[in-house]
């Protein structure tokens, strides 16, 4: 072979070469970019999987029923003093930043004080953040299992007297999918704007 000739040989070589790398980008052809999430990510985990509880109204309510819904989970209790009202307020408020698509989001609260937490206290005390959303209750064994489900911590903290105690709980939403399922965790604090783009995101996925 010429010395032209392994030239041109060779050049053909790198040619193939860098046009199969011209695309390369660690995935595989046709696969689609992982969402960037501000949320923690917890898409495919083996917990939060389901939950079903009674709402205010005495209907008995699952994840299936908001299907089709970007459904955000979060428990606490109606004497709470700051950060389950302040959560509940800031979704109201991302709801209406959403516009139109603030009518596929569905906020559930679950009490995890179902003692105190009425279904009638209940209903008053999540109208206050929307017409939407769903407060959920149910017996102290119910509530004690979904909570295990979910992860969420919860224990009283008595007070001055047998009826004035508080309750810790963990301080954060589930976030589900329109599939119903579970994809994201949000941090008390982490702020509307990270949730509105979090919710952008999920909307966005095919249905």
């Amino acid at each position: 072979m010429t010395s032209s000739s392994r030239r041109a040989v060779l050049a053909a070589a790198l040619a193939t070469m860098f046009a199969g790398l011209s695309g390369c980008d660690g995935k595989a052809p046709g696969a689609t970019a992982k969402p960037s999430f501000k949320g923690v990510d917890i898409t495919g985990a083996e917990y939060a999987r389901t939950l079903a509880l009674t709402d205010a109204d005495g209907q008995r309510r699952t994840l299936a029923d908001f299907k089709g819904k970007v459904v955000v989970v979060f428990f606490g209790y109606t004497q709470c003093p700051d950060v389950c009202p302040t959560t509940m307020a800031e979704l109201a408020e991302v709801k209406r930043q959403l516009g139109a698509d603030g009518a596929r989001v569905q906020g559930i609260f679950v009490t995890v004080d179902p003692e105190r937490d009425t279904a009638a206290l209940l209903k008053a005390y999540v109208a206050n953040f929307g017409p939407d959303i769903v407060g959920l209750r149910g017996t102290p064994d119910e509530i004690k299992a979904a909570a295990k489900e979910f992860k969420v911590f919860y224990g009283k903290v008595p007070g001055k007297t047998e009826t004035s105690y508080t309750v810790d709980h963990t301080a954060g939403s589930y976030i589900f999918d329109t599939q119903g399922k579970v994809r994201l965790f949000t941090r008390y604090g982490s702020g509307a704007q990270a949730l509105i783009d979090d919710l952008k995101l999920l909307l966005a996925e095919p249905a």
